[in-house]
């Protein structure tokens, strides 16, 4: 892992990218001196002992999978902070599940060939990773995709680690992004948070990607229904939930595959 030194291997910057965060951050495109093509997350206005930035170092900085986004580096002066990540030229999964019609733009293949990755590098992170880890904020944001449209799991600011054979977690206080926190990461009532909270998170994404739109704030147009998740329950109890996203009866049975995945 690299230190502040990290900065001068960086030739430059040329563009500015956007990766979308629920955190106040800016992220430049550069490129080290070997040329492999870099994105350089900087996090403003970091309080306290800068638990995100740790969080993501000491996260991030145990793995290695193809699912997941590579950590080249880090820089640390003062208030300064910022991370070197692996350069994802196709983006976050976000800005395709939401166009008007990500089935066209992807195709189902693709899809279910994402979704997958992203299973993968779940599973590697709970189970087949030195350390354990729960990245507790799994969404469409913060899955890249390469050149090659790979998943790439990402953003790793709420990560916390688990130690060997343990699957339950202590919590100070929820975590996450609405709409895909697990309710037992919510509130102690529904249990404790584990592994299994990413899988809970992965599952109402894995409704979005589907279904392209989003689980909160979605309305089903002259209906009162609002919460995208119930609505696909229901017609799925109707056995019509395939109809109701539009999938053609040719590509039934891969997106069959990925509502049970």
């Amino acid at each position: 892992m690299a230190s502040s030194n990290t900065e001068k291997k960086l030739q430059g910057h040329d563009s500015i990218i956007c990766i979308p965060s629920s955190k106040k951050i800016q992220v430049l495109r550069g490129r080290l001196y070997d040329g492999r093509l870099v994105a350089v997350k900087f996090l403003h206005d970091c309080k306290g002992n800068g638990d995100e930035f740790v969080n993501e170092v000491m996260s991030i900085g145990r793995t290695s999978h193809v699912n997941v986004v590579s950590l080249f580096g880090f820089c640390l002066e003062g208030s300064k902070r910022a991370l070197i990540y692996e350069y994802m030229p196709n983006g976050s999964l976000d800005k395709y599940i939401y166009s008007e019609n990500p089935k066209e733009i992807l195709g189902w293949e693709r899809l279910y060939a994402i979704a997958l990755g992203i299973s993968r590098g779940l599973e590697y992170l709970h189970h087949s990773c030195n350390t354990r880890i729960v990245h507790f904020d799994i969404k469409p944001q913060n899955i890249l995709l390469d050149q090659d449209f790979c998943t790439k799991i990402a953003d790793f600011g709420l990560a916390k680690l688990c130690h060997t054979k343990e699957s339950k977690l202590s919590m100070t206080g929820a975590r996450g992004t609405i709409g895909f926190i697990a309710p037992e990461v919510h509130s102690r009532t529904f249990g404790v948070a584990s592994t299994k909270s990413d899988v809970y998170s992965y599952g109402m994404m894995h409704l979005e990607i589907v279904g392209g739109r989003r689980n909160v704030k979605s309305i089903v147009e002259n209906s009162s229904e609002k919460y995208f998740a119930d609505w696909i329950y229901d017609h799925f109890a109707q056995d019509d939930g395939l109809q109701a996203c539009e999938i053609t009866r040719e590509m039934e049975e891969i997106a069959r595959k990925m509502t049970l995945h």
